[in-house]
């Protein structure tokens, strides 16, 4: 067992209580049954939400939540009777309205069933009869069927349609049109923040005289409870149980809060801990492909709160992440603006190679579609080779959009869905309809794109890639040769700087009584982890057949690797219990840790005491090899410098070899059990070995079993007591759930835009600052501001948690913002820490601590950064922090698509430098005092149009505003989107 110093006293207080019991499929504590989504509807005034699952008959009813006993059917039975005349009648009158209302009512088309009847009805495409209709992307061609639904003349127009129509000329112009998506999509490090956010704005509607029910949302929510896990308990068969225990002890007030927003509020589902990751539990169970929705018939499509929310792409539906406010803003009934996307089609050809996984593809299509540059487009894979690869293997590569920047990587619905469809357990009628609603909408002829790329997939061999970056692939082959030159290379995203003599250095430790010994380059993480892995069984299996072939050739894991196995459902437990390779797993140390996301978002748990010091003691680069789709520097980790995303399997052959500092090649593993050298090509499986085992283990019930039985809960969860008030009652001490401070003072008339004057710099940064540098998720450091305030509030060290699972305090993560270990800010001459100087006074302070010395003193902050500003995850706090903190403007090379829209939803200004420039082009050194002006009148400012930067030291150059929509203007305007959609609400 690997169990760490930090919490054992938690371990002595968790019960050893039953698992979770299987069940019927409600949701008995989770604010209300699965019902059917909401209807396509043309005016403000439809505010009733509903929502469909599998099932074809649908219920006329809210999503209830007030008080009801789930334990008692009468007591449900009975609200439901009492909800259902009212929403029936406004249903019918909107459903009866709908196509006379709507401007495109000639082409509302049934879609008939084949033995008579209909399924429904749909607007039909190419009833248009418009030629560019044809060679539309089949993900443009979504936009624009959401676009013709939801036409209403005012929120949608006809120039709109017409604008998604001529889609070849007009996304080089960068148009801009409204999207209405059919789902949100949470998890719960982003929806506690959310759901916060609504109960403060039912506040600031109960302040303003109007209707704080106004603050409900219009379409479906869906927030699964998946980033609270930590791995504290690896190495034991009581794992599971022992981490969800730690994981209620710590968040009972979080997961209190959730179960109290799912009662308060309509139409919003709560999935409780221990149930899977999000993006897998999405993909086999929540994604629809199309709604029918009282005889509707449209495509499904959802924003999430989580930038890989782009996993559902793999399933032919459209889905991306967006920020926290945005999503908001959506579940509220705003239409979310964008930038009509160009498209890069991307070609696939051929078949992958024997031994190759779907991770090294989706590894190889990272780093191509980095280099090509595809931020802010769409990625539509087309060609005979998509054909060729599982739908797993699409939901992997769809999954890494963030990665490679795109807003998407989306795959077209075909016969490789419907195949999948059938193997999750979605009925055969479900299955019939996606398959007769997609042939309908499917285009007739060859698709134009934006730009094109091609990769034959015999060309990918395996890789990994890291260190510190998820697009720096490296082939396996090259992998000792690219660790010797990053121990070589000056500290960056590719080098250490470790000098030659210190290259070889041996760390040489007790481990519970046990001679150990660590170097440059040791694996002391091995994590199968994450929702782009877990899902995919090829892989999973893979890993399973490596764990097998090894322990039967005598190799083992040394004991002071922290191992685990996190599946993203109770799916993959399943196939392989009955496969019987996680007997082997176990063996080598990958016993299952939960169900939820762990080591790729930084809850990887604490390491040993010993293995800990020697790393620090010793100065030396230890390694963290994960499943997983992040790797920058310390997020997994805070003693892991050097962090490899790699296929399961080979997390598993690294945790074997304890290095990354091996040719697979020409090295051997390790000694067998005949005293023989064991090889990599010895315990790699075949393609053909594991498609058979794929083929014999992965069955539908299993899908069936586990959706059943998820939505019962956990006995933890189900006794969670919660109030039935629909305004929440906020606890002024609690550490967890804080009112945040955006609508203090608010009035009914917008602020204005606001310009800079005299700001000082607060940070100074290069290039790819991510939002885990500015507002990170993991552990909170002993010495940080955020510890300083806990502990003052009598909070012990063990009991801080993760600054991810406290983003609904405020107070909180303002002290966490910019609290990375890692940061480098150039005002501090090449120290890595987060801290500042404090121009003024020349003071080296916390970041937190500056900032607020800044806004004692009445002055203002800007930040300067480079290129890729706020990569990574779709983070609202790295946006609202920012704010807190009193940052009145970015200036950057580039920003990251979700963060620069995030930055205008909390009223902070994004500039970009010119072309060609950037703070050290032009001399400035972040000493300096800025000035932006900015017309006071919002009608006189322009999306992108140019602005002045000034400083106190004669300096002047030009920046692009990147306000990129007038919709972005207008919340500008407002002081941010939440204090517009309270305005305009409050208007109805």
């Amino acid at each position: 067992m690997y169990i760490t110093s930090g919490t054992s006293t938690l371990l002595r207080r968790a019960s050893h209580s039953s698992s979770c019991r299987a069940g019927k499929r409600v949701f008995s504590s989770l604010s209300r049954k699965p019902v059917s989504p909401s209807p396509p509807c043309n005016s403000n005034s439809c505010s009733v939400g509903y929502q469909q699952y599998r099932s074809l008959s649908y219920l006329s009813a809210a999503r209830w939540s007030h008080g009801v006993d789930w334990k008692s059917p009468t007591s449900l039975a009975a609200q439901i009777r009492i909800a259902s005349a009212s929403i029936d009648n406004l249903l019918h009158r909107k459903i009866a309205t709908m196509a006379s209302e709507n401007a495109f009512k000639g082409i509302f088309t049934s879609l008939p069933k084949p033995g008579g009847g209909e399924f429904g009805k749909f607007y039909s495409l190419p009833a248009l009869n418009d030629p560019r209709i044809d060679k539309l992307p089949y993900s443009i061609r979504i936009l624009l069927e959401s676009a013709i639904r939801n036409c209403d003349g005012f929120q949608v127009t006809k120039e709109d349609v017409e604008k998604i129509i001529d889609w070849e000329k007009t996304s080089p112009k960068q148009v801009e049109i409204p999207f209405k998506p059919a789902r949100v999509l949470l998890q719960d490090f982003t929806g506690v923040p959310a759901v916060v956010d609504l109960a403060c704005m039912r506040d600031a509607m109960n302040n303003l005289g109007s209707d704080s029910n106004k603050i409900n949302p219009l379409v479906p929510v869906d927030l699964v409870i998946d980033h609270s896990v930590q791995v504290d308990v690896a190495r034991s068969e009581n794992a599971v149980q022992a981490n969800m225990e730690l994981e209620f002890q710590r968040n009972k007030e979080r997961f209190a809060f959730l179960k109290w927003g799912s009662n308060a509020f309509q139409n919003m589902l709560v999935v409780p801990p221990g149930s899977g990751i999000v993006h897998q539990v999405n993909l086999e169970y929540l994604g629809r492909v199309v709604f029918n929705t009282d005889g509707v018939l449209y495509p499904d499509s959802v924003v999430g709160t989580d930038s890989h929310t782009t996993m559902i792409d793999g399933l032919g539906v459209a889905g991306w992440g967006v920020g926290g406010i945005e999503a908001e803003a959506a579940m509220l009934g705003q239409p979310m603006s964008m930038v009509l996307p160009g498209v890069v089609g991307f070609k696939l050809s051929g078949k992958l190679r024997d031994g190759v996984t779907a991770t090294d593809l989706v590894l190889t299509v990272t780093q191509m579609l980095r280099k090509h540059g595809v931020v802010g487009k769409f990625v539509e894979f087309y060609g005979g080779g998509v054909g060729k690869i599982s739908l797993a293997d699409r939901a992997t590569i769809a999954n890494m959009s963030p990665e490679y920047g795109a807003t998407m990587g989306f795959f077209p619905v075909d016969h490789v869905t419907l195949q999948y469809l059938k193997l999750t357990g979605r009925s055969d009628e479900t299955v019939q309809i996606q398959s007769l609603f997609s042939s309908k909408c499917q285009p007739q002829q060859e698709r134009v794109y934006s730009s094109y790329l091609h990769l034959d997939l015999a060309d990918v061999e395996p890789c990994i890639s890291g260190p510190k970056r998820p697009h720096d692939r490296v082939p396996l082959k090259e992998m000792k040769a690219d660790w010797h030159s990053c121990l070589d290379s000056k500290v960056g995203f590719k080098g250490f700087a470790v000098p030659k003599e210190a290259q070889e250095k041996v760390a040489k430790f007790s481990f519970h009584g046990q001679p150990a010994e660590l170097k440059h380059g040791s694996v002391v993480i091995a994590a199968i982890t994450s929702c782009t892995n877990t899902s995919n069984p090829s892989v999973m299996l893979g890993a399973g057949l490596v764990a097998k072939k090894a322990s039967e050739l005598g190799l083992k894991v040394k004991p002071w690797i922290k191992t685990s196995l996190a599946p993203g459902s109770g799916v993959v437990t399943k196939y392989l219990q009955k496969s019987g390779l996680q007997k082997y797993l176990n063996e080598q140390g990958f016993n299952i840790v939960g169900y939820g996301c762990t080591t790729c978002i930084g809850n990887s748990g604490d390491l040993d005491e010993s293995v800990g010091a020697a790393i620090s003691e010793n100065d030396i680069v230890a390694a963290a090899v994960l499943s997983g789709n992040r790797n920058f520097e310390g997020r997994v980790h805070a003693l892991t410098r050097a962090n490899y995303l790699a296929s399961p399997p080979l997390v598993v052959a690294y945790a074997l070899a304890g290095t990354v500092d091996i040719d697979f090649d020409k090295e051997p593993i390790g000694v067998g059990k005949d005293g023989k050298d064991v090889y990599f090509r010895d315990i790699w499986p075949s393609t053909e070995e594991v498609a058979e085992v794929v083929q014999s283990s992965v069955l539908p019930d299993m899908f069936k079993s586990t959706y059943e039985s998820i939505t019962e809960g956990n006995p933890m969860w189900n006794q969670l007591s919660v109030p039935n008030a629909k305004l929440y009652s906020w606890d002024p001490n609690s550490t967890y759930i804080h009112e945040p401070p955006y609508f203090k003072n608010m009035t009914m008339n917008p602020p204005g835009p606001h310009g800079v004057k005299d700001a000082y710099c607060l940070l100074n940064f290069g290039d790819s600052i991510t939002t885990d540098h500015i507002s990170p998720a993991g552990s909170i450091h002993k010495d940080s501001p955020a510890a300083k305030f806990l502990m003052e509030r009598g909070v012990d060290r063990r009991d801080f948690n993760s600054y991810g699972s406290r983003r609904g305090n405020d107070e909180i993560m303002a002290r966490g913002t910019f609290a990375n270990i890692r940061l480098v800010n150039k005002l501090l001459n090449g120290e890595v820490g987060p801290k500042t100087v404090h121009i003024p006074t020349g003071e080296k302070l916390y970041v937190f601590d500056a900032a607020m010395k800044y806004k004692s003193e009445g002055q203002e902050t800007i930040i300067l950064a480079g290129a890729e500003y706020g990569s990574g995850s779709s983070r609202d706090w790295a946006a609202k922090g920012p704010m807190l903190l009193g940052v009145k403007a970015v200036i950057a090379k580039s920003f990251e698509r979700i963060h620069r829209s995030n930055l205008v939803g909390m009223g902070i200004i994004p500039l970009c430098f010119k072309a060609g420039e950037d703070a050290d082009t032009l001399g400035l050194t972040g000493h300096e005092r800025y000035t932006i002006d900015l017309p006071s009148n919002i009608s006189d400012i322009r999306p992108g149009q140019d602005v002045t930067v000034q400083t106190d030291t004669g300096k002047q150059f030009t920046c692009t505003a990147r306000f990129d929509t007038e919709v972005e203007l207008a919340y500008f305007n407002h002081g941010g989107i939440l204090p517009y959609v309270i305005r305009q609400l409050t208007k109805q």
